[in-house]
C-alpha cells in the first residue's frame, strides 16, 4: 500500500519539466512545443510519464488540428469513434463545439472511453480552443489508487472477475423507425458486447486498476444480477471519493492527454449554454489483461435449479422455436 500513502513519485529523469498537479494522478508538462515534431527520445519520455501520472497537462500549446493528429500518432494508431461528431473527410478528429443549440453529449458520467470495444483506446487527447469564463472543468479519477484503497478481502474477491461492456448510451442516437432499428442492429453486430477483466494490469507500470465504469459496463460475467449490481455499485461509489480525483480547469490552448488504462473522467456540463470548443484524437489500445485467470462459473453463481438454457436438447420446444 506504499503507493497509496506516498502518492505520485516519479523516479524517471525527463528532458522536460514535470510538475505533479494531483496526489494520485496528473502532471503538468512544460518545455515541450507540440507545434513542432518531437524526437524519438521525447516521445519515449512522454509515453513513460503518461503511464506514470495518468493525466498529462500541456499549457500554452497553440497548435493546429494537424499538430494534434501528429502528436497523437506518436503513441499509436489514431482511431475513429463510431458514434462521434467527426467529419467524413477527417474522421480521426472529433470536434466538440457545444453551445446553446448544440448541447453536450452525456459525458458528465464517470467513464473510460469506448470500453465497448474489444481493444479500448489506450489514451485520449483533448485540445481546448474556447472555454467559458466559468465552468467546463473535467474531473479525473485514478482507478489505480481506487484499487490500492480496497481491502485485501475485496481485492482477492475481484481478482479474475470479468465484466461485460456495451455501447448503451449511444443506442439512443438511433431513431425508433424501421430504418433506425435496422441501422442499430448493424452496429450491434459490429460491436458485440465486450468482456474485460474487472482488475486490469497496466502494460507499462504493471500496477493494477479497476476497469469497470457506469457508462458502458452492464454486469459481472457469470454472476447473479443482484450480486453483480452490489459489486458494481460499490465500485462506482468509490469513484466519488475526492482524494482519488484531479479536477482539471481548462484554459485556451491547453492540451490534456489521459490514460484510459488507469483513469476515468467526467466532463462537467455546468457551462451550458455558453460555448465550449474542444478538439480530440484517440489512440488505439490493446486488449486489457487481467490479474488472474477468470474463475469457473461454479465459483461466481450457484443454482438451486439449473437454468432452462442448460437443457436445449431435452426440454420442451417453445412456440418461437417451432
Amino acid at each position: 500500500m506504499d503507493d497509496l500513502v506516498t502518492g505520485l513519485k516519479s523516479t524517471t529523469e525527463y528532458s522536460f519539466s514535470v510538475r505533479p498537479v494531483g496526489v494520485f494522478l496528473g502532471a503538468e508538462i512544460t518545455g515541450v512545443d507540440l507545434s513542432r515534431p518531437l524526437t524519438a527520445g521525447q516521445q519515449a519520455e512522454l509515453s513513460q510519464a503518461h503511464a506514470e501520472f495518468g493525466v498529462l497537462v500541456f499549457p500554452d500549446q497553440k497548435i493546429s488540428s494537424d499538430d494534434l493528429r501528429r502528436f497523437g500518432g506518436y503513441f499509436g494508431e489514431l482511431t475513429v469513434h463510431p458514434f462521434s461528431s467527426s467529419t467524413e473527410d477527417n474522421p480521426e478528429l472529433i470536434v466538440y463545439d457545444n453551445k446553446e443549440n448544440n448541447p453536450p453529449a452525456p459525458t458528465d458520467i464517470w467513464h473510460t472511453d469506448e470500453t465497448f470495444r474489444e481493444a479500448p483506446p489506450m489514451g485520449t487527447m483533448l485540445c481546448c480552443k474556447e472555454i467559458p469564463a466559468v465552468g467546463g472543468d473535467t474531473n479525473f479519477c485514478s482507478m489505480t489508487a481506487l484499487y490500492d484503497g480496497l481491502s485485501d478481502r475485496w481485492q482477492a474477491f475481484l481478482s479474475g472477475l470479468e465484466a461485460v461492456h456495451d455501447f448503451l448510451p449511444f443506442k439512443d442516437l438511433f431513431a425508433d423507425t424501421p430504418e433506425g432499428r435496422a441501422k442499430l442492429n448493424e452496429y450491434e453486430e459490429i460491436y458485440r458486447p465486450a468482456v474485460h477483466p474487472v482488475v486490469r494490469v497496466h502494460p507499462v507500470t504493471g500496477r493494477k486498476a479497476i476497469f469497470v465504469n457506469s457508462q458502458f459496463t452492464t454486469h459481472i460475467k457469470g454472476m447473479e444480477a443482484d450480486e453483480s449490481r452490489v459489486v458494481l455499485e460499490m465500485l462506482y461509489r468509490k469513484i466519488l471519493r475526492h482524494e482519488y480525483h484531479y479536477r482539471h480547469r481548462w484554459q485556451r490552448h491547453m492540451v490534456v492527454f489521459w490514460d484510459n488504462r488507469s483513469t476515468q473522467h467526467s466532463a462537467l456540463h455546468d457551462y451550458y449554454p455558453n460555448r465550449r470548443l474542444m478538439e480530440r484524437v484517440t489512440v488505439k489500445g490493446d486488449r486489457p489483461v487481467g490479474d488472474a485467470p477468470p474463475p469457473d462459473e461454479s465459483e461466481t453463481r450457484r443454482y438451486l435449479m439449473p437454468p432452462i438454457s442448460a437443457f436445449r436438447d431435452s426440454r420442451q420446444k417453445r412456440q418461437h422455436e417451432l
